[in-house]
Order: C-alpha cells, then sequence, then structure tokens
C-alpha cells in the first residue's frame, strides 16, 4: 500500500501521541496507591499499546518504519507533571486531572488528522477514526472519576 508522504508523517504522529499515552499512564500509576486507577491507567495505557500495534502495521505495510518514539511535546508536559505533583502531591484529583489534560492532547492530535486535506485510504480514516472514538471514551470516563471526586472532596 503506498501512502502520502504527509499522512506516513501524520501515522508517526498518532504512534508518538499513544507513546506519550502510556508513558503518562506509567507515571499516573506509580503516582497513586489507589488500585482502581492504577487498574484503569494501566488499561488505558493497554489501550495504546493496541494502537500502537495497528498504526505501526500501516505503516510497515506502506514500506515505512515502525515508530517507537515519543513527541517532544509529550516530554515537555511528563515534565510539567512532575513539578506540578512537587507543589500539589499525588491526590487523586490531581493525577485524573493531568490524565484529563493529556487525553485531551491526544483528542487534538487525532482531531487535526481526521480534519487535516490529508489523503488517506478509508481503511486507514476508519482506523483513525475507531481510534479516537475509543480514546474518546477513555477520556470521558478519566473526566467522570476526576469529576466524582471533586464533587467528594
Amino acid at each position: 500500500m503506498q501512502l502520502d508522504e504527509k499522512l506516513v508523517e501524520a501515522l508517526h504522529d498518532l504512534v508518538k501521541i499513544n507513546n506519550d499515552r502510556i508513558e503518562g499512564y506509567r507515571k499516573a500509576i506509580a503516582s497513586t496507591e489507589d488500585a482502581d486507577l492504577k487498574a484503569l491507567f494501566l488499561r488505558m495505557a493497554d489501550e495504546s499499546r493496541m494502537y500502537i500495534e495497528q498504526l505501526n502495521e500501516v505503516l510497515l505495510q506502506a514500506g515505512s518504519d515502525a515508530e517507537n518514539g515519543t513527541s517532544i511535546y509529550g516530554r515537555i508536559y511528563r515534565a510539567w507533571i512532575d513539578v506540578k505533583a512537587t507543589f500539589t502531591g499525588h491526590d487523586r484529583h490531581s493525577i485524573l486531572a493531568a490524565c484529563e489534560y493529556g487525553e485531551d492532547a491526544a483528542q487534538r492530535t487525532y482531531e487535526d488528522i481526521l480534519r487535516s486535506a490529508i489523503s488517506m485510504p478509508y481503511s486507514v480514516r476508519e482506523l483513525i477514526a475507531n481510534q479516537k472514538g475509543a480514546l474518546r471514551s477513555s477520556h470521558d470516563t478519566v473526566k467522570t472519576y476526576r469529576n466524582l471526586e471533586k464533587a467528594v472532596h
């Protein structure tokens, strides 16, 4: 399958945002003692691992190299989380708010690619749209947890 160069670049960006997501949830797991949050964050990291496999499969079929890096924005974001945690602690609300922020970034990346003028086969557009939809559901789950935590305190 031959893919437009801009689409290959966009697919690499999607892999990177999912790698950022995995790293973000790894930090979130390490920042909490709450079993329910650890399980939620592990599930979301696993979700991104599956998406990375799917995206890298498309890249390999197109003759491109698989992507395994993270974005500069993800590294900056994780550093910001570390600084924020120093000042706000590792309470549930703060961790969930940080995760929601990361989920917002993933949504923006997927949305930007779907709205772009990049030419892509229907199967690739469908894959990206399906991943975005599932990520939206994860975002909403994190937001619900955060809102419940806020209401309790």
